[in-house]
C-alpha cells in the first residue's frame, strides 16, 4: 500500500515521507531553494488562517461570490496544500484539519439536493454549476492523495462510499450532457473523475474519465447556458482524450480562446501529471506530437507586454501567466517535458512553484541560474482538430525595442464563448491596448452583478460584431448574432508572409457570415529603419452581390486628442440603433466626410496612437460610446470611432495605425505629439486586384498589390495604373519607393 501511495502522489509532493526524496532531513532543516521556499512559507500563512477559521462546510445556496460558493472554493484550493504542508513538513495537524473537514462533507453530502439555483444546464450539489463541483473534486483528490497513508481502512472507505465515489457518479452517470461533451467544462468533470479513481484504485470510473460514458450518448440540439452546443458535429468520442483530440489544434490552440484555455489548462495538466505516473502506457505528454507542452507555449505567446492573456472570445481583461493555473503548467512542463530553460524566467516572473517535485525542481534551476529569456514572435495558431478551422495570428516586430503587436482573429467560433468578430485585430503597444477588444460583459466572482455569472449584456454587446474592430453591414451581427450558425464555418486562410525583414503580411477571407458577400482583410505590420515605430497596414476590401451599407468600428483606448474632420456634437446623445449591440451605443458626434484621409489621434497610458484611413465623399464618422439600454451600468463606458459608409456592393478601406511618442506628467513634457504626415491611398481596386499605398511626409512611400483570387505562391500578376504597370509574383508585393 505505501509503495502505491508514494508514486501517487508525486503530483501533490513526489512520495509519501514528503518532497525529503532521500534527504527528509535536510529538506526540514530549511535548505529549500529559496523560491520553494518562498511558495511554502506563503501557504502556510494561508493554510493557518484557514484552520484557525475552523470546519466550515456550509449548506449550499449561493452563486459565485456568495458565501457558501466561495467557503466551499477557499476549501477546494486549500485542503491540497494542507496535505501537502504534512507531507512536506510531517506535522500532523495538517492532516487532522483535512480529515475533518473530509468528514464533515461526507456528512452533509448525501443529504444535499441540486444546488437551489436553476440558472445552469447542468446544476452542481455544492455550487450552482457541475463545472465548479468538478474542480471541487479535482483539488480534494490531491488532498485525499495527500493524507490517505494517515487514515484507516474503514475511515477510507467512509469516505469513499460517502463522498468521493457519490460525487464521480454525479458528474458522470446523473450528468452526461455535462460530462459527456467536448467543452471546458468537461475537461473538468473528466480530470475530476479520473483523478479521485487513481486515489481510489478504480478502474471502472478511470474508464469513464479517459473514455466516455458508454454508449456515447447524444443530446440532439441541446445547448449549455451560453448557446455553445452540447454535441459539436463529428463528435464520436468523449472523455479525457477526446477532449485532447477535438479541443486543440495542432498547434496548441484552444478553440475557446487563451482565457479558457488557461482555465482548462488546470485539469489537463494535473490529470496528465497523475497519468504520466500512474499510466505510463498512455504516453500522455508525448500525446499528439506532445500537445500539451504545447499548449503551454501556446498560451504563453498569447499575451501582451505584462502577461495578460489577449481577451479573445468570453474573456476577463487582467488574467495573466501570472494565474494558478499557468504557475502549474510551466512547472510540470518544464520538469515532465525536456526542461526548456526559457521557462524558468517565466516562473521567475510569477514568483511561485508547486508544493511538488516539479516546483522543487524549478526553483532548484533557478537558484542554479539556469534561466533562459522567453522570448516571443509572430506566430500563426490555426484553429480546429485537424488545423483547418481559420488560425490566430500574431504579428510583432522583428526588434523587441518595438512593443506593438497586432492579434489577428480569423479562427472558429469558439463554441458557445465565441463572439462574432471574424477578420477583427486588437493592437497593443506592450500591455497598453491601442486598440481594444471588449472582452466579455462579466464581473467574475462578484455577487452583486449576476452572482458573478455571465450579464445578459454579454450576448446583446460583447459577443457582437460592433464590439469588435471588424466590419458589419446592414447594423447586422456576423451570421445573424447566432451561435450555431457561426459554428458551422470559419475564417478562411488566405496566404501569409512571416520571413521578411521588412514587414510581416497576413490575408485571410470570410464568405459565410453574409449570405453572398465575401470579405477579405490583409494586415501588413511594416518595419522599416526610416520608422521611429512600425506602422499597421490595413486593407479591407468587400465585394458583395447586392449593396450593403457598411460600419467599420476602431475602438480606441481611451482619450479622443485631435480629428482633421469637423463633426457636431449632440446635447442629447442619440441611441445608434435598436439590436446587435447598436442599442448599447450613444452616438455622441457625427462628421459628414469629403474624400481623403481621415486622421484622429488619441492617448493611452501615457503614449500617442493615430489612425489614418482614406474615406470617399459621402462617407460619414461618428464618435460613439458604450452605455445605452444598461440601466445597471454593467458595462464600461468606453468610446470608440465608427466608420460609416452609404449603401455599396464593393469596397476598399485603408487604414494605417500607429504609435508616436510618449508623455511624461512629471515633466509635463511630450515627445513627438507631431509625426510625420501619414497618408493612405487606394491605386487600384477590382474583384482580382487590390493595389494601395502609404505615404510619410517627406519620406518614403510603400505600395501594397494584393492577389484577391489567387494565393498561389507561383503566380504572376500585373496591374496598370496611370500609365505605370505593377508586376509581381506569389499572392502580394511590397515595395518601398
Amino acid at each position: 500500500m505505501r509503495n502505491r501511495i508514494v508514486i501517487l502522489i508525486w503530483f501533490m509532493v513526489g512520495g509519501s515521507q514528503g518532497l525529503a526524496l532521500q534527504a527528509q532531513a535536510n529538506l526540514r532543516g530549511g535548505v529549500w531553494p529559496p523560491l520553494f521556499q518562498q511558495t511554502v512559507n506563503h501557504w502556510k500563512g494561508e493554510v493557518q488562517g484557514l484552520m484557525e477559521e475552523g470546519i466550515l462546510v456550509p449548506t449550499p445556496k449561493d452563486m459565485a461570490g456568495g458565501y457558501s460558493h466561495e467557503v466551499h472554493k477557499r476549501n477546494f484550493f486549500l485542503l491540497p496544500k494542507a496535505a501537502a504542508l504534512y507531507q512536506l513538513t510531517g506535522e500532523e495537524k495538517y492532516a487532522a484539519y483535512v480529515k475533518e473537514v473530509f468528514f464533515a462533507y461526507a456528512k452533509a453530502y448525501p443529504g444535499w439536493g441540486k444546488h437551489p439555483s436553476t440558472r445552469s444546464y447542468a446544476r452542481g450539489k455544492i455550487f450552482w454549476q457541475c463545472l465548479n463541483d468538478a474542480n471541487w473534486l479535482v483539488y480534494m483528490s490531491q488532498a485525499y492523495a495527500g493524507i490517505y497513508d494517515m487514515l484507516s481502512a474503514k475511515e477510507r472507505e467512509t469516505l469513499e462510499t460517502q463522498l468521493f465515489r457519490p460525487c464521480a457518479d454525479y458528474l458522470s452517470l446523473e450528468n452526461p450532457r455535462f460530462f459527456n461533451r467536448i467543452h471546458n467544462h468537461s475537461t473538468w468533470g473528466n480530470a475530476a473523475v479520473g483523478m479521485i479513481a487513481l486515489v481510489m484504485q478504480d478502474d471502472v470510473l478511470l474508464n469513464r474519465a479517459l473514455y466516455g460514458l458508454e454508449g456515447q450518448p447524444t443530446f440532439g440540439e441541446a445547448t449549455d447556458n451560453d448557446g455553445g452546443r452540447i454535441n459539436i458535429p463529428g463528435q464520436n468520442k468523449a472523455g479525457f482524450l477526446a477532449q485532447l483530440d477535438h479541443a486543440f489544434s495542432p498547434d496548441g490552440y484552444y478553440t475557446e480562446g487563451p482565457y479558457y484555455q488557461r482555465y482548462a489548462m488546470s485539469p489537463f495538466i494535473m490529470f496528465a501529471q497523475v497519468l504520466h505516473q500512474q499510466r505510463p502506457e498512455l504516453g500522455i505528454f508525448a500525446y499528439r506530437d506532445s500537445l500539451l507542452k504545447k499548449a503551454v507555449f501556446a498560451l504563453l505567446q498569447q499575451t501582451d507586454g505584462a502577461g495578460a492573456f489577449f481577451p479573445i472570445n468570453d474573456a476577463q481583461k487582467g488574467m495573466s501567466y501570472l494565474s494558478r493555473e499557468l504557475i502549474q503548467a510551466v512547472d510540470v512542463v518544464y520538469a515532465l517535458c525536456g526542461k526548456d530553460a526559457r521557462l524558468l524566467s517565466v516562473a521567475e516572473d510569477q514568483g511561485r512553484v508547486l508544493l511538488d517535485k516539479t516546483g522543487y525542481t524549478v526553483a532548484e534551476d533557478l537558484a542554479a541560474g539556469e534561466a533562459k529569456p522567453f522570448h516571443k514572435w509572430s506566430q500563426i495558431f490555426t484553429d480546429g482538430a485537424n488545423g483547418d478551422e481559420g488560425a490566430l495570428a500574431i504579428l510583432r516586430p522583428r526588434n523587441p525595442a518595438f512593443p506593438i503587436t497586432a492579434v489577428f482573429k480569423y479562427a472558429a467560433q469558439g463554441m458557445g464563448h465565441g463572439h462574432f468578430d471574424r477578420l477583427s485585430y486588437a493592437l497593443y503597444e506592450g500591455s497598453t491596448e491601442a486598440l481594444q477588444d471588449y472582452g466579455s460583459a462579466r464581473w467574475v466572482n462578484i455577487d452583486q452583478k449576476g452572482g458573478g455569472g455571465y450579464l445578459k449584456e454579454n450576448k446583446t454587446w460583447a459577443k457582437q460584431s460592433l464590439a469588435h474592430n471588424t466590419l458589419i453591414l446592414d447594423q447586422t451581427s456576423h451570421f445573424q448574432g447566432k451561435t450555431q450558425k457561426g459554428s458551422e464555418w470559419a475564417g478562411e486562410p488566405y496566404f501569409s508572409d512571416l520571413s521578411r525583414p521588412d514587414a510581416q503580411v497576413v490575408s485571410a477571407k470570410e464568405t459565410h457570415a453574409y449570405p453572398g458577400v465575401t470579405m477579405q482583410r490583409t494586415l501588413c505590420l511594416l518595419e522599416d529603419s526610416v520608422l521611429d515605430e512600425p506602422i499597421l497596414l490595413d486593407v479591407f476590401r468587400v465585394a458583395g452581390e447586392t449593396a450593403h451599407p457598411l460600419d467599420l468600428p476602431f475602438h480606441f483606448q481611451t482619450q479622443l486628442l485631435a480629428a482633421n474632420f469637423e463633426y457636431k456634437t449632440f446635447s442629447s446623445p442619440l441611441v445608434l440603433g435598436s439590436s446587435h449591440g447598436y442599442q448599447h451605443v450613444w452616438k455622441e458626434a457625427a462628421a459628414s466626410l469629403e474624400e481623403g484621409p481621415l486622421r484622429m489621434t488619441w492617448f493611452s497610458d501615457l503614449k500617442f496612437f493615430e489612425l489614418t484611413t482614406h474615406m470617399e465623399a459621402g462617407d460619414s464618422a461618428l464618435l460613439c460610446r458604450v452605455g445605452a439600454a444598461d440601466p445597471e451600468f454593467n458595462l464600461r463606458r468606453d468610446a470608440f470611432l465608427l466608420l460609416r459608409k452609404p449603401a455599396v456592393k464593393d469596397a476598399l478601406i485603408v487604414s494605417a495605425v500607429r504609435a508616436h511618442g510618449n508623455y511624461s506628467p512629471v515633466s509635463e513634457i511630450p515627445r513627438r505629439p507631431y509625426p510625420p504626415k501619414l497618408t493612405v491611398q487606394t491605386l487600384h481596386s477590382d474583384a482580382a486586384y487590390s493595389v494601395v499605398s502609404l505615404s510619410i511626409a517627406e519620406g518614403p512611400t510603400w505600395i501594397m498589390g494584393i492577389s484577391n483570387q489567387d494565393s498561389s505562391a507561383e503566380q504572376r500578376h500585373s496591374v496598370d495604373w496611370q500609365g505605370k504597370t505593377f508586376t509581381w509574383q506569389g499572392p502580394f508585393f511590397l515595395s518601398k519607393i
